[in-house]
């Protein structure tokens, strides 16, 4: 748990994989709404009333009814969503990619709405598959979605540029036909837009220069909806294109919002590299800055720079208004914690259980690391450069096709698993380093009629470590692993100019089980601690 002073905003505000902000406010409340690609619940959301202090709501898509990411591809999935609020409602807009290599993006968007920000949420309406990040802007009475168009010929960049599209709330259904958006001639390849408007300007807010170290948050103004826009003279809102030295790197895809008493803040996108440009282990994350507009309407942020520390509104923190990231779970509630995820597949009872044994969560055995379908692992994003992830573990297994324990998650290619298997008990770690597997059976450690361990693991900057105690104290376990394998740029494959594989999660640590028999066989897990910053 991290107290903020209230004075200050510290970025990133939320640590950890929670790219492509899309901020909002709703009277006193604030909301931030984050990609989640492969992992349920989709669209993580959090709340804060002072700008500083952030509280995870867990995410808006808890089921299949509203996601199914059932063979989702690595990296696929939510990509970018957009929270807006009109009409006494909250509408969610997120795409479900299922395809992005070979030069295809197959990307259906959907609109769900609420009441509440915790729902309950409504069926999802399928907007359209043109393209990719797709907002949804309200002008008074009229609302638009905006989006970039998707290009699959070869020699065309892979972008035809960004559309509007009028959509009809009441019918909750787009309406007419796409118009192109009239850019700035310099605008090339563009996404992640996002609307506003300002007076007599509409102010169209971008992601240029790709998701990596080139990345910015641009601005462009027209006096209609759909351009011609002219670009900001004074170059990007905020960048880190050309300042390899800063702490917060990559700074982009950004949104705005206002605050009741007329300040401005953007949300964007940082990442903290590892050395000099170097890999990003823990994914991207959300920063925020204060917006100042100049005598002639454009925006501005105090340096165009990202930075760790930043003025804050100076508004009330709210109830309940600590962040929760560090932290114990004993597993006594009904469901969840809304620091957890679950891949591929929604916490569910036909894997999953809370209640089978009281204060335990009984994972039963999924399918392979391989697998896009039918996976039984749980787990939390990685936060800090320095953390640990400890866990209590009951396992019985029966063959050596039983596999249970704790694992530092990237995707299905990149991983490490310290788990306990069958003949007599034994206790292995296994790695995956762009789908090169290896075990190091001659480290392993015989349990015994040892059932109930703890295990650990602990990440320090390009180092990771496992340990485990049997009941007589900590004992370090295996050899030191590359902490790198799990980042953005070590997942990231492409070849010939063409996409094979993206990197956009960051790390994740958690609790696996693995049954390939295909019977399901349970473990049970008991006081999962996360520490940041040790």
């Amino acid at each position: 748990m991290h107290n903020r002073p209230t004075g200050l905003i510290r970025n990133p505000v939320l640590p950890g994989s929670h790219p492509d902000p899309s901020i909002l406010r709703v009277g006193p409340d604030f909301y931030l709404a984050t990609s989640t690609f492969e992992w349920y619940p989709g669209v993580r959301l959090h709340h804060s009333t002072d700008l500083v202090h952030w509280r995870p709501l867990g995410g808006a898509l808890t089921g299949t009814r509203l996601l199914d990411l059932t063979g989702c591809p690595d990296s696929g999935g939510v990509w970018a969503p957009s929270l807006s609020h009109a009409d006494g409602l909250f509408h969610l807009v997120y795409s479900n990619v299922s395809t992005y290599t070979g030069g295809f993006t197959d990307c259906p968007n959907y609109v769900i709405t609420a009441p509440s920000i915790e729902g309950p949420w409504s069926e999802p309406v399928l907007l359209h598959a043109r393209g990719f990040d797709t907002s949804l802007f309200h002008d008074a009475a009229d609302s638009w979605l905006l989006n970039l168009v998707h290009d699959w010929r070869p020699g065309r960049g892979g972008s035809a540029g960004l559309e509007v599209r009028r959509y009809d709330r009441a019918e909750r259904r787009p309406t007419g036909d796409p118009v192109p958006v009239a850019l700035p001639p310099q605008a090339g390849w563009i996404e992640g837009p996002n609307l506003y408007r300002r007076g007599p300007w509409y102010y169209l807010l971008t992601a240029d220069g790709g998701t990596g170290y080139d990345h910015q948050v641009t601005v462009s103004r027209s006096r209609t909806l759909t351009g011609p826009y002219e670009r900001d003279p004074n170059g990007p809102l905020l960048t880190a294109r050309d300042h390899p030295d800063l702490p917060l790197q990559k700074a982009g895809h950004g949104s705005l919002v206002r605050t009741g008493d007329g300040h401005w803040y953007l949300a964007y996108l940082v990442a903290r590299p590892h050395g000099r440009r170097g890999p990003c282990v823990l994914g991207r994350e959300t920063a925020l800055a204060p917006v100042t507009w100049t005598a002639d309407g454009w925006p501005r942020t105090e340096t165009g720079l990202p930075a760790p520390e930043v003025p804050a509104p100076g508004l009330p923190p709210g109830p309940g208004s600590a962040d929760h990231v560090d932290g114990t779970d004993g597993f006594d509630g009904p469901v969840l914690g809304p620091q957890w995820s679950t891949l591929r597949r929604p916490a569910g009872p036909d894997w999953l259980s809370l209640t089978e044994r009281p204060s335990h969560l009984r994972l039963h055995g999924g399918r392979s690391p391989q697998s896009l379908i039918g996976p039984s692992l749980v787990a939390r994003r990685l936060t800090a450069a320095r953390c640990s992830f400890e866990a209590t573990m009951e396992y019985r297994p029966g063959t050596f096709q039983h596999l249970a324990g704790i694992t530092a998650y990237y995707n299905t290619g990149n991983w490490y698993y310290l788990y306990v298997t069958a003949g007599e008990p034994v206790l292995r770690v296994a790695a995956c380093d762009r789908g090169r597997l290896s075990v190091d059976e001659a480290g392993q450690a015989r349990l015994g009629g040892t059932t109930r361990l703890r295990l650990g693991l602990d990440v320090d900057g390009a180092e990771l470590r496992f340990r485990h105690d049997t009941g007589s104290g900590w004992e370090p376990f295996g050899p030191v692993l590359d902490a790198t394998v799990l980042s953005d740029e070590h997942a990231e494959h492409i070849e010939d100019g063409q996409i094979r594989a993206l990197g956009f999660t960051g790390a994740f640590a958690g609790l696996w089980a693995w049954d390939l028999t295909g019977s399901g066989h349970h473990a049970d897990f008991d006081e999962v601690t996360y520490r940041s910053g040790h």
